[in-house]
């Protein structure tokens, strides 16, 4: 961590940030890896029941953090929130690992309610840190970002072992243990982060913006901050919508239809969810490096340049998937090389949107605003996730499954192209906000 802070010179404050995030993905993770498995093999549901149930969970996951931003900003600050969120998903963890049905969705309940709270506001403190240096920042959420990926990383290890090769219950109270760890972590963290990211929480409260260069900024300057926000929070439907793929129908095509055999053993297929974050600690660090020399020279491209070459890689990634499910079509198991192929392409893409989309909002919104319009990002994450899920309990009404992932090919590199219409005509607000 020393050397990081010298060489990158990010806050010291950063990697306990980065820890907390890091153990409550761990949680989170485990436990989407193990969801729609455990509903299709152990409750057996039908694939479409299985998938608007993780499309509702995890839409709302990403939808209460709207209310959770909006009571942190002006009633709870930032301490309190992140405090309840961290407890109300400890509880809901160990709630799925008691083997009841009514327990299963109290557990959810609990685990929506939690991420509500703490979702927006440990992004928002992370922004905070860069008050000082802006042009750290993009590089700072990516190294968050890296956190969040080795919880992902984790989790599925963890919990997809003990979920699928011992007890399903016993995964899911894993995802648990994690959580806890998860606030010891933050509570010792809180004693390292400056006064400043406490203190912002009462000047909002009075209408008073933190940031000084905010406070100078006109009401029309204001608008077009939230309309970028906005616009860009509005492409990034189409992103979840095919990149949550992965813990839905990608999840069952590695363990319905992929070559899952090595050395005799077979790997669950839970594991296959750690590819992505496998990629994302591989290429994080040279996306950070990446972002911090092109600001040093004037050539990183905008946040909306970025958000067009997101989509393209993304209708990549999911070329490759076509292509396994012309061969699974044939009634041969693909190799595990398809979804470690479509999985790079989506992590390129992932890249190049999500830290980037955290860190754009942290920076571009209004003061007093800025934890209810990362709210709004994630309000369209959850839309995302919902269609998400909605589509992958489809996947075998296509005419052939091949189709099912064109489908998600033409959103991509269509919404990609009218994005970068859109370019022309709004990126002189860039420039202005």
């Amino acid at each position: 961590m020393e050397i990081q802070n010298q060489t990158l010179n990010h806050p010291k404050g950063l990697p306990w940030l980065f820890l907390t995030e890091m153990w409550e993905r761990l949680s989170y993770y485990g436990m989407r890896a193990l969801l729609v498995l455990y509903l299709v093999k152990e409750l057996h549901f039908s694939d479409e029941d299985a998938g608007q149930i993780y499309g509702f969970y995890t839409s709302l996951v990403y939808l209460t953090p709207v209310i959770g931003g909006y009571l942190a900003d002006r009633y709870l600050g930032y301490k309190k929130a992140i405090y309840t969120g961290s407890v109300l998903m400890l509880l809901g963890h160990l709630s799925l690992a008691v083997p009841r049905i009514e327990f299963f969705y109290l557990g959810l309940g609990f685990l929506i309610l939690g991420n509500g709270f703490f979702k927006p506001n440990i992004s928002t403190l992370v922004g905070k840190l860069y008050k000082d240096k802006p042009g750290l920042r993009d590089s700072g959420y990516t190294i968050f970002y890296m956190g969040i990926n080795l919880g992902g990383l984790l989790g599925p290890l963890l919990c997809g072992s003990l979920g699928e090769k011992v007890d399903w219950h016993y995964g899911f109270g894993a995802a648990g243990i994690g959580m806890a760890i998860g606030i010891v972590v933050f509570y010792f963290g809180t004693k390292k982060l400056p006064e400043s990211i406490w203190l912002q929480d009462k000047m909002e409260k009075n209408g008073l913006a933190f940031d000084s260069q905010l406070t100078t900024v006109n009401k029309g300057n204001g608008a077009k901050k939230i309309w970028l926000i906005v616009i860009l929070s509005f492409f990034s439907i189409f992103f979840w919508m095919a990149f949550e793929q992965m813990g839905s129908s990608l999840n069952l095509f590695a363990d319905r239809h992929t070559d899952r055999s090595f050395f005799k053993i077979e790997i669950p297929a839970s594991f296959f969810q750690s590819i992505n974050p496998l990629l994302i600690l591989t290429l994080g660090p040279i996306f950070a490096y990446l972002w911090k020399k092109l600001s040093e020279k004037k050539m990183d491209p905008d946040p909306i340049l970025k958000f067009v070459f997101s989509l393209f890689f993304l209708g990549l990634g999911f070329l490759v998937m076509v292509w396994a499910a012309k061969i699974a079509d044939s009634g041969v198991l693909a190799a595990v090389w398809f979804l470690f192929g479509a999985y790079f392409w989506n992590t390129v893409s992932e890249l190049f949107l999500s830290p980037v989309g955290l860190s754009f909002v942290s920076k571009t919104a209004p003061a007093r605003y800025v934890s209810m319009l990362m709210g709004i990002w994630f309000l369209c994450t959850a839309v995302g996730h919902y269609f998400a899920g909605y589509l992958s309990g489809y996947v075998n009404q296509f005419a052939e499954p091949s189709h099912f992932y064109m489908f998600f090919v033409i959103t991509s590199w269509g919404a990609g192209a009218l994005l970068f219409g859109l370019w022309f005509f709004i990126r002189d607000w860039l420039q202005e906000s």
